[in-house]
Order: C-alpha cells, then structure tokens, then sequence
C-alpha cells in the first residue's frame, strides 16, 4: 500500500522483523518522526493478518505461526461525546489490550503515553513494557517510541531488544535510511521535521 504512494524512483526499503518467546519477544523501535517506524508496524500487521487468511504475502520468506489476535493502538484521537480526551481513548485501548492477552497474541505500540506529560509518559511506557515482558503469555510485541530512555529496559529484561530506524545527517540535512538495524537512537530530528513541515524561524 505505502508502495503505491512513493514518489517515482523511490522504492520501499524491506525491513525483517523476528519475534519469539524466548529470546526476543518484545522489539523496542526507536528513531526519528518520518523514518518509517509506524509504516515497520502496519507491514508487521498486514503479512501476519494476510498469512492467516492463507494469503500470499510480499516478503522473501516467512515463519508465522497461529496469531490469533493482533492488538494495534495506534494514532491520536478523542472522544468529546463521551467526555473522553485523547489521552483517555490511548489508556483505555491500552487497557483492553492489556486485558485481553493470549499466548498468540501479536502487540503493536505506536508511541505510548505521548498524550501527557513527558515524565507521566516515560512512567506509563516503561511500566507497559515490564507489565508485557512479567506477563505469563509473552506476547509478542513491536513497541515503537520517542522515549529514547526505554533503551534501558533491554540490559534489564532478558527479552526485549532495542532496534533504530537508521538516518543519516548531511550537513543541516537528516537523509532517511528507513532501514532498521540493532541498538537504540538518541535523537528524534524533531526540529528538522518541522523544518521541513515549513515551520518558520523563531
């Protein structure tokens, strides 16, 4: 699908995912807005649901066992009719994922705990994180963030990893590899991305 949209001439960087219960079932994702950390979740998402339908799926290879349900919590929005915030809509979905593992569970997090303060946050994804890792289903989970701190949790729990939508700087430039590797980034690029957003100069 993002293959369809691309500029002519730009082709979409394949990336491999492994998740297991053992050795690395949780994948911390670190790197800046626009490296292709939430485009990383959605093609996780789409190859598993394709190969449980039987589907053909566009990879070189794959192992996928028996998923039976993935739990996405993605994307910001609020529910006002209900008097509910957006902040409350990320903890609620949360909380029904939470509540609702299994063995064959696929998790995907997309920037938990950014609808409140920076602090409040860290605390929420950190604690997330270890709820996930303590769970006895070990479910499987992509967990992407800008909580560049939550790199520490893999010297504290055996199977969470942390990997990077790899950059590149060229000069005032941030050049976007979208090319995972191992190890966790230290930088977001936020004030590059609003520069090229058109934000103007203070």
């Amino acid at each position: 699908m993002i293959e369809q949209q691309l500029p002519p001439g730009e082709s979409y960087v394949p990336n491999d995912i492994r998740l297991d219960s053992e050795n690395q079932q949780i994948m911390i994702i670190t790197g800046p807005n626009m490296a292709g950390k939430s485009a990383l979740l959605r093609q996780t998402a789409l190859i598993v649901l394709m190969t449980q339908m039987g589907s053909f799926v566009p990879a070189g290879g794959a192992t996928i066992g028996m998923v039976d349900k993935v739990f996405t919590r993605v994307g910001a929005s609020d529910n006002l009719s209900r008097g509910e915030s957006t902040f409350m809509v990320e903890m609620t979905e949360t909380a029904s994922i939470l509540n609702n593992l299994s063995d064959r569970s696929l998790v995907l997090m997309d920037e938990i705990g950014r609808g409140t303060s920076t602090y409040d946050g860290i605390s929420i994804a950190w604690a997330i994180v270890e709820h996930l890792h303590k769970h006895p289903h070990r479910p499987k989970t992509l967990f992407a963030t800008h909580y560049h701190e939550l790199n520490q949790l893999a010297a504290d729990f055996p199977r969470v990893k942390n990997f990077n939508v790899s950059v590149k700087e060229a000069g005032n430039k941030v050049v976007f590899l979208r090319k995972l590797k191992e190890g966790g980034s230290e930088h977001s690029f936020g004030i590059h991305v609003a520069q090229m957003a058109g934000m103007p100069r203070a």
